[in-house]
């Protein structure tokens, strides 16, 4: 089972790889909050997930659909969040959506 730790850092990595967004987080000293909001709502959707995938099969190892289940969680982050190649505009726009796509997925806790 994963930690609220292990969250934060998956989170981290996943903000490092887009240095513009990461840098503009710890410049507006938003980068904490943000890794908190952002390891939240994959916690959440992680475990949403592992109940979707448990339900659909039973009788799968439950390592297994918590390894599934991660992935998808992570790879809906990842659709959620800019590019590392993308502008300063377009991020600062894609941050706000993401902001507004966690709202929603983490109130379900």
């Amino acid at each position: 089972m994963e930690t609220a730790m292990q969250y934060k850092t998956i989170i981290l990595e996943l903000l490092r790889q887009r240095p513009q967004m990461h840098e503009q987080l710890r410049q507006q000293r938003k980068l904490r909050t943000t890794l908190e909001s952002y390891a939240k709502a994959l916690k959440v959707n992680h475990e949403t997930w592992k109940e979707v995938l448990a339900q659909k099969n039973p009788d799968s190892d439950p390592s297994q659909i918590a390894s599934e289940a991660l992935e998808m969680a992570l790879k809906e982050m990842e659709d959620h969040l800019p590019s590392g190649s993308e502008a300063d505009e377009k991020e600062a726009l894609s941050l706000d959506e993401a902001i507004g796509y966690i709202r929603p997925h983490t109130s379900r806790s």
